[in-house]
Formats: C-alpha cells, structure tokens, sequence
C-alpha cells in the first residue's frame, strides 16, 4: 500500500525534471563554468596580485596551482560519495563552499590565506563537478539528446579554462584583484535555490562500499608529489634532499592506491581500463592537452603583461583568437574525426600545438601582433581538436557497463593536467629566470632576492626602486623570463612532439 501511494508522487517528479531538462543543463553548466574558470582566471591578475600580497615565487606557484592539484584527486573520491548519499546534496553542499571560499579568497590579507582558501575552492569544486556529469545522464533519457547534452557539457569544461584569462582581464582592469573572486558569490546565490528546486534526487547506493583508506592514497599521494616538484625546483621550504623524499614518498603512496584498486571487488578507480592501449593513450592525450594549455597560458599571459606592457584588459584581449579558436577546433573536430579517424586527429592536434608555439623561440622582448595572434589561434585549435579525439578514444575504448569510471578517470585527467602544467612549466620557468637574471647596480641585495623570485616580483622591486636603476632591472628581468620561457616552450614542443608520433604509433591498430 505504502509503495502504490508513493509511486504517482515519484512519476510526476521524473516528469517535471524531464520537463526542464534543459534548464537543469543550464544550469549544471553554468556551476562547471564557474569551476572551469577558476582553474586559469588569475593567469591575468598575477602582476596585480603580487603587488598587493607580495608572495615568494614558491608562494605563487601554489595560488595559481592548488585549486587543480585539489580538484584532481578528489573528483573520484566525491563522485562515489555522490553515489552513496545522492548528488544533489552533494551539488548544493558544493555551491555553499564554493561561495565561502570564494568570498575569504577575495579578501584574502595574505598570501597564505589565499592559498587556503583556493584550496577550500578545489574543495568545493571537486563535490560539483562529478556529479553535474552523473545529472546530465539521469535526466536526459533520450540517447540523441543525451548525446547533445554532453557535447554541451564538454564544450563548456573545454572552453572555460581558455576563458579564465579574459575573465580574470576585464574585472582587475575594472576592480581589483580579489574581483575574480568575488564574483562567484552574487552568482551562487542565484544558483543555490535553483539548484534545489530543479535538481532531481538520485538514488542513493548505500549498500556500495565505500574505501577511505583508497581516497587517502590518493589525495595525499598527488599533494606529496605535487609539493615535493615544487620544492625540487625552488628549495624555499626545505633542503633539495628532502623535497626528493617527499616526491617519492607521494609517488610510493600513489603506487599503493593503484595495487589497492586491483585487489577491490567495487574500486574507488577502475584501474583495469588502464589494460586497454587505446584507453590509456587518450588519458595521457587528455592529460597532456590540458597541460599544454592551462600551463603555457600562465607563461604567456605573463609575458604579455610584464614583458610586453600590456594592461589586463589588453593582455586579454590578446588572447582572445586563442578562446575563439578552441571553441572553433571544438566543433570542427566533431567533423574532423569521423574522416580521419581518431589517430590522425589526437596525433594531428598535439603536433598542430607543437608547431605553433615554435616560431615563439626566436622572439625577444619586442612585440610581435600578427604573429602572436597565429600562434594563439593555432594552439586552440589544435589542443581543442587532440582533447575531442582523446575524450572520443576513452569513451569508445571504455566498455558500456564502465562508462561511469571511465568519464570520471577523463575528468581527474583533465584537472590533473591543469594542475600539472601550473607546476611543472612553472617550475621550470622559476629554475631557468633565476640564475639568468644578473645583479643590476644599485639595487640593494634584499630587492634582488625578491626580483629573482618572478618577473611580477622584479617588476614590483622595479616600481619601488623607480628611476634608471629600475627600469635597469625590468629591463633584465624581461630578458630573463623571456630566456626563461624559450626554455619552457622548447620543453613543451619536445614533449608536444613525442607524444603526437606516440599516439599515431599506440593508436596505429585500434
């Protein structure tokens, strides 16, 4: 009796939600672009941001870089709980601490606080994002719509990194810094009651186990070896010797989490995805694109500004052919890939990226427009059209019963790779401005120490110094990142170019 007077109540639920399914996508991808976004919006505001809280380069690395490296490891782990206790508590529960966070990284006094609270957004981020994918499947029960709806989806997770810097852009030139974030707020606020009133309820598996010991693994194993690269590269926090001991000790809990899932009848990642090659291959290609992208982005973004002069507004604008031309490759590929197949596509795109950022080699501090502008249109392009294929190649690899594990594994890729570019690139350009930067007359020992740090450092040293003696030192600091960022670049178009001729040799069969 009770189960016959509940049903019409769950009926006409379902029907009301079919019914707005498309406001529930728009909504749903309305909070992915608030997530997206996040992930690059301060590659603009950095010379902002390191005049007013002055970080160290180490301290700077890890604003820019710990709301991915967050995100990254707790995606899988959330999207199980939102399977267990239901997504949509874990969306609404993800909006309200998306937006305390974003109001306390606004207003952040210090670089510490803003290094905490962007990791409270990772937080935040990482209980919205898997579920806004699972929501998407629940609601759209037609196959073709559905399809239309996740094509949606993943042009709105694609573009919103790409753009994060004009965002970022337009409210520093018009605001301040802390804009970025603020912003968040009056949206969530708008967000959070439609949320609860058109999200449908899930049903909740608690009889699913559920493994902490994996999610541990997981989390402090990428934090671990994400720190440890850091500090291998700039030594501020402790010795060389013991940033070695805490990359292998992240790289040796990571190893645990792996042969942990293998012995697991219910995994918290389906590890046995990996045994497929076309599988594997479009992980690395997704993880690699997004690498690409995020990290080249906060390399030139500096460039255009501290190299280049360009305000905010500008330095954006500039970047601008690379936004438009993403989401052109994005809806090119979908033609592109059916005739060319996946690995002349993937390979194809990676090497598109590699060519375009080589002229940039022979460029000094002298502006080159038309020039940069190709380059930008050319690196859209190409990463948009290698992550389509990648996303294309996981999907298709991925057994149907499996479809679940396998997006959430593309997901961690993607932000992983973010994380990754911001750190790696990063450190990278840290090791090789340094030591290029030499001791400019005049300038006391303490103001080359923080001018050493980062070109926004050395440009803040530069303002306060002022006179020749200033603009003696921006003037080597700009040669310095700008040797620093051949270095950087050639690293990418290397690692660019041997993953394009390994993915058309690892895909040459599938």
């Amino acid at each position: 009796m009770t189960v016959t007077q509940a049903a019409p109540p769950r009926r006409r639920a379902d029907r009301e939600h079919h019914h707005n399914r498309w406001t529930v996508l728009a909504l749903l991808c309305l909070a992915l672009l608030l997530i997206t976004v996040d992930a690059t919006v301060l590659h603009i505001a950095v010379p902002a941001l390191t005049a007013a809280l002055e970080p160290t380069s180490v301290q700077l690395l890890w604003i820019i870089d710990v709301y991915s490296l967050v995100v990254a490891p707790l995606l899988i782990m959330f999207g199980t709980l939102g399977d267990k206790y239901g997504r949509k508590r874990l969306v609404l529960g993800g909006f309200v601490l998306f937006g305390l966070a974003s109001a306390g990284a606004a207003f952040a006094p210090t670089p510490l606080t803003l290094i905490l609270a962007r990791a409270l957004l990772g937080v935040g981020g990482a209980m919205i994002m898997p579920a806004t994918l699972s929501l998407i499947r629940q609601v759209f029960t037609d196959r073709r719509e559905r399809a239309v709806a996740l094509g949606v989806w993943s042009a709105v997770a694609a573009a919103g990194a790409a753009v994060g810097p004009l965002v970022g852009g337009v409210l520093v030139s018009h605001l301040w810094w802390g804009a970025v974030f603020l912003v968040n707020v009056p949206i969530l606020l708008v967000l959070l009651p439609a949320a609860a009133r058109l999200l449908p309820e899930s049903e909740r598996r608690r009889d699913r186990p559920w493994d902490g010991v994996s999610a541990a693994l997981s989390v402090f194993g990428l934090l671990a070896l994400a720190f440890g690269l850091k500090e291998a590269g700039s030594g501020t926090l402790m010795p060389f010797w013991s940033s070695v001991l805490v990359f292998l000790a992240g790289a040796g809990l990571l190893v645990a989490f792996f042969r942990r899932q293998t012995r697991l009848e219910t995994p918290l990642l389906e590890i046995r995805l990996f045994r497929s090659r076309a599988f594997t291959t479009g992980v690395a290609g997704v993880m690699l694109g997004v690498f690409a992208l995020v990290g080249l982005q906060l390399m030139l973004a500096q460039y255009l500004q501290l190299v280049l002069g360009d305000s905010p507004v500008r330095a954006a604008l500039r970047m601008l052919p690379l936004v438009l031309s993403a989401i052109t490759g994005g809806l090119a590929a979908a033609h592109i890939l059916p005739r060319i197949g996946m690995r002349v596509t993937m390979s194809g795109g990676l090497g598109l990226v590699a060519l375009s950022l080589t002229p940039t080699l022979g460029w000094g501090v002298e502006a080159h427009p038309v020039m940069l502008s190709v380059c930008f249109v050319g690196i859209g392009f190409g990463v948009q059209v290698a992550l389509l294929a990648a996303s294309d190649t996981i999907m298709a690899a991925a057994p149907e019963s499996q479809a679940g594990g396998a997006a959430a594994i593309e997901e961690t890729a993607y932000e992983l790779g973010a994380g990754l570019g911001v750190a790696v690139l990063g450190t990278i350009t840290t090791l090789a401005y340094a030591p290029a930067l030499p001791a400019v007359p005049g300038v006391p020992a303490g103001g080359m120490e923080k001018a050493r740090q980062s070109l926004a450092g050395a440009a803040h040293v530069a303002d306060k110094i002022g006179g020749s003696t200033g603009n003696a030192l921006l003037d080597a600091a700009r040669w310095a990142f700008v040797n620093a960022l051949h270095t950087t670049v050639a690293v990418s178009v290397v690692l660019l170019g041997l993953t394009a001729v390994a993915v058309a040799m690892l895909l040459n069969r599938d």
